[in-house]
């Protein structure tokens, strides 16, 4: 786990909202700067970002909070406690999953796409345990019972732990750049062939104004 919370503006957005912690104490936590947490609270930044929830999350406890609110020289601590538990491989097996876990993939699904679109159907499928294709559906809004779900955090529900989200979020972010990156290149060759067709129809048209000019003045002499 990094050292700063995950989603930290929607973390500071729930503290600025939630909390009586001073402006600085939730900067540091959230590494932003402390203008930054003070436009949140003026309604002036991270207009539409839903608050996150870091003790739901298990990035902090109500009790590091009321200790902080408390004594505002202190500084809040991540709670480091809620990490990545590794299975080993004789425990990789099949498992029975709740009824109650199995209606909230679909939930989880719809909070990933409409958060972290970014993320491809395949990883959002392996986060939740669902499959490609009912992620795909449901990005595509032609989920058989979509209106009838509601966003909900899969990280909050246990479908999968703050290290597997926060790895594949960064993996998807990696692919989009890479994609970005090539995109602009493609762009680039692009204009340089287009730059090389009109410099090749410049000179095309000079040399057939030349040529006009050198038949006008042929037929002048004569």
């Amino acid at each position: 786990m990094s050292d700063g919370p995950f989603m930290p503006k929607a973390t500071a957005v729930w503290l600025v909202q939630n909390t009586t912690l001073s402006f600085k104490q939730i900067a540091n936590f959230c590494r932003l700067h402390e203008l930054e947490i003070k436009g949140i609270a003026d309604g002036d930044v991270a207009k539409g970002i839903k608050a996150y929830n870091p003790i739901l999350a298990g990035q902090l406890t109500r009790e590091e909070i009321d200790v902080c609110s408390k004594d505002q020289q202190r500084p809040l601590k991540l709670n480091k406690k809620n990490e990545d538990v590794l299975v080993s491989p004789e425990r990789k097996k099949t498992k029975y999953t709740p009824l109650s876990k199995r209606k909230d993939r679909p939930d989880s699904i719809l909070w990933l796409v409409k958060n972290f679109s970014q993320l491809s159907d395949g990883q959002i499928a392996k986060l939740v345990g669902s499959t490609k294709g009912t992620v795909s559906l449901i990005r595509k809004r032609t989920y058989w019972n979509l209106s009838t779900l509601t966003p909900k955090d899969p990280v909050i529900l246990g479908l999968c732990s703050q290290l597997q989200f926060e790895k594949a979020v960064g993996k998807a972010d990696r692919r989009v750049a890479r994609e970005k990156k090539l995109k602009e290149k493609e762009k680039k060759a692009e204009a340089k062939v287009e730059e090389e067709k009109k410099a090749e129809a410049n000179i095309e048209e000079e040399t057939k104004t030349e040529e006009t000019k050198v038949e006008e003045n042929s037929e002048q002499e004569q």
